[in-house]
């Protein structure tokens, strides 16, 4: 079929190495004997040192094939394959979830040939993966989405065996995956620390699936509405792990009845992977309409349309239509990959009126959008300056929203503007903003969506909002976090020299130890943190603390700056270096406690309060002295209001009370005060977040 030769003339084209035969020849064999038997050692690997790779790789690699077997169908395993069994708990092949976390991916160069009409997709995967567990690994576990299969593993043209059986997983929408386990030749068997590059080709459909939230009751509607991911002529929405696993993973089975397990392992395959190199090739059959454009890791390209038949009729004609995505970091997100009909629709303000890119039919909400940019808009220009960094991008889908950074996947219809300006408060801060650091990123959206709601109904209700999410925190902190006794976890990219911290204003180095990011988001730093409650709950706390510390003018002027100069995202210390110059303040105790290491949460309490009336020089009341005793039993330090009120009068002070010990302060108050507050619910702890003692006064 012309169509074809115009799909594979165009992956020709597009190969760094300028060629690649994708030949029809009969898969190896994936029999069990194909790996150690269970129980067998296998013979001990070579040492193989971690050579420098490509940052992609690259290269011609050939599969051949019978030419007479007929191609796959997109539903169905290759030719002269059996449907892979589903794995029970007698694994023959022993496979352990040491093996499967041992792999991570450094470089993801990618070949896609769609068919949405038959929610067909054929994929070649040139991967680089490293080794960083303990052990060599003889075999390399991989899986991708069920309703696919795999066609063939290769390393430098030379094929590699493999087995192929369904995995019970919620890791993807069908609730099941298929797990490929590759034999390595005992010379490229992959010792610790070291990469290797392979190349994988696997194909068949993915169509809607909510099997895995079906299975646990949800209704079918309501789960759909929440795993929407599927190629389609309507669109095609994949969203990567953890949602759908439309390239190849490596991960242990998943479940969402499991806590917050699954979530973790996403989290921390984002972190881990963040610095891959990504390049995708991608060919879409058509007929009629081509499609408009793809966006790929949030990163936009126009399709280029290539008719296959000119003389048929425009609504009849097949086609094929291409993009190119340059190799670029992947960043702390999932593969993502959205292809869409028609071109976008611009709108926004007089000041930005290209600032939201909405794909949609529903241009009737246009306006309500434009209205709820505007009035969004002074307070981000307040905070982060004029002028913005990326338009917002929207894309109208029917299902529960999805953000990629400036990317935002959400149903759009018309309506009152002031409805839709919180969740804008959020998105458009990422068309501001960016940041290579997740809690500056997420958290900052958040955080200026606490802003946005102190604006329009109060502090109360900010605080209101902020205590609402305390309680999630403090149950996913751990008792005793694992950094309590001066453990580090900065950043990668951190030096290895520094005292221990401090909780007082004493200038000290800013050179900490780099962390090794863990599987496990509680007891890591906020700065190595894999969960949203982390990076986005706590951070947003985070950054109204410090506000509270510096104050709004001074945070201001350091967002500012460090928008402006891109030097201060790559320091992992780059924003706490900004804040302490705009600030005149040293917040190294508040870093080290709070974003740099993982000291959990405060406990705070209310140790003693003693009044004592001041009597002026004639012998009349003056006021009173009211001394308060703070005790923080937690590990991290609290710096919170201590606030004397009587009626609707109130005087208030700020008190730094370090982790696992005592301050106190002495206020001043006019009056006759009746209650003493410690905290406003600004600052998260581990139980409640405001504490209140009222006064018995002496000689009343």
């Amino acid at each position: 079929m012309r169509l074809r030769r115009l799909a594979s003339a165009f992956l020709t084209l597009a190969l760094a190495a300028g060629s690649l035969n994708l030949l029809r020849a009969q898969a190896p064999a994936t029999t069990p004997e194909q790996t150690p038997a269970p129980g067998k050692t296998p013979q001990p690997p070579s040492a193989q040192p971690d050579a420098p790779q490509p940052s992609l790789p690259g290269g011609t690699i050939l599969f051949s094939r019978d030419a007479n077997s007929p191609g796959p169908s997109p539903n169905s395993p290759p030719a002269g394959l059996q449907q892979p069994a589903t794995l029970d708990q007698n694994d023959p092949l022993a496979v352990t979830d040491a093996e499967r976390n041992a792999l991570t991916f450094t470089a993801y160069d990618l070949d896609l040939h769609l068919t949405p009409a038959s929610a067909a997709m054929s994929a070649r995967a040139a991967l680089t993966v490293k080794n960083l567990g303990t052990a060599p690994l003889s075999r390399l576990v991989l899986q991708i989405t069920s309703s696919m299969h795999w066609d063939a593993f290769s390393i430098a043209g030379a094929p590699l065996k493999f087995a192929v059986r369904l995995v019970d997983t919620d890791a993807d929408h069908t609730g099941q995956a298929q797990e490929a386990v590759v034999t390595l030749p005992i010379s490229m068997r992959l010792a610790p620390g070291a990469s290797i590059a392979v190349t994988a080709l696997y194909s068949g459909a993915i169509p809607p699936s909510a099997a895995r939230l079906e299975r646990i009751g949800a209704p079918a509607d309501q789960a759909l509405a929440a795993d929407w991911d599927a190629i389609a002529t309507s669109g095609t929405a994949l969203r990567g792990f953890g949602n759908v696993l439309w390239y190849p993973v490596a991960a242990p089975p998943l479940f969402l009845g499991d806590g917050a397990r699954l979530f973790q392992a996403v989290g921390s395959a984002r972190l881990r992977e963040s610095a891959a190199a990504v390049r995708l090739r991608l060919a879409i059959e058509y007929l009629g309409d081509p499609p408009d454009a793809a966006f790929f890791c949030g990163q936009r390209q126009q399709l280029k349309a290539i008719s296959d038949n000119s003389n048929l009729p425009e609504a009849d004609a097949p086609g094929i239509a291409t993009a190119v995505f340059a190799p670029h970091p992947l960043g702390f997100r999932t593969l993502d990959l959205f292809v869409t009909g028609h071109p976008p629709s611009e709108t926004g303000t007089a000041a930005n009126p290209g600032l939201i890119s909405a794909v949609t039919d529903h241009y009737d909400a246009l306006p309500a959008y434009s209205a709820a940019a505007a009035l969004v808009e002074p307070m981000l220009v307040d905070w982060f300056g004029p002028g913005v960094q990326a338009a917002l991008t929207m894309l109208d889908h029917p299902g529960q929203p999805f953000e990629d950074d400036a990317l935002l996947v959400r149903p759009m219809r018309a309506a009152d503007p002031a409805t839709l300006a919180p969740a804008l408060a959020h998105s458009l801060t990422h068309a501001w903003i960016h940041s290579a650091h997740p809690w500056i990123d997420e958290g900052l959206a958040e955080f200026m969506a606490l802003v946005w709601t102190e604006r329009t109904h109060g502090r109360a209700a900010a605080l209101d909002a902020l205590q609402d999410a305390a309680p999630a925190l403090a149950l996913a902190e751990p008792e005793v976090p694992i950094s309590a006794e001066d453990r580090p976890a900065l950043p990668p990219g951190a030096s290895s020299s520094s005292p221990a911290s401090s909780t007082d204003d004493t200038p000290q180095s800013n050179s900490l130890p780099t962390p090794t990011p863990s599987v496990s988001v509680a007891g890591v730093s906020l700065a190595a943190a894999t969960g949203d409650i982390f990076y986005r709950t706590k951070a947003a706390a985070v950054w109204w603390m410090l506000r509270a510390i510096v104050g709004d003018e001074a945070l201001k002027h350091a967002l500012q700056a460090y928008r402006s100069d891109a030097r201060l995202d790559l320091d992992p210390e780059g924003l706490e270096r900004a804040v302490e110059k705009s600030s005149g303040k040293v917040l190294r105790w508040f870093f080290n406690d709070w974003v740099y290491r993982d000291r959990g949460l405060p406990d705070l309490s209310i140790a003693a309060v003693t009044p004592s009336q001041l009597e002026s020089r004639a012998g009349l009341p003056a006021g009173w002295l009211v001394a308060i005793e703070v005790r923080n039993d937690g590990y991290a330090a609290a710096e919170v209001p201590v606030t004397v009120r009587s009626g609707n009068a109130a005087q208030t002070q700020r008190l730094r009370i370090p982790g696992r010990s005592s301050a106190s302060t002495r206020i001043v108050f006019a009056g006759r005060p009746d209650q003493v507050q410690v905290n406003d619910g600004g600052v998260p702890e581990t139980r409640t977040s405001i504490h209140t003692r009222d006064l018995v006064l002496p000689g009343h």
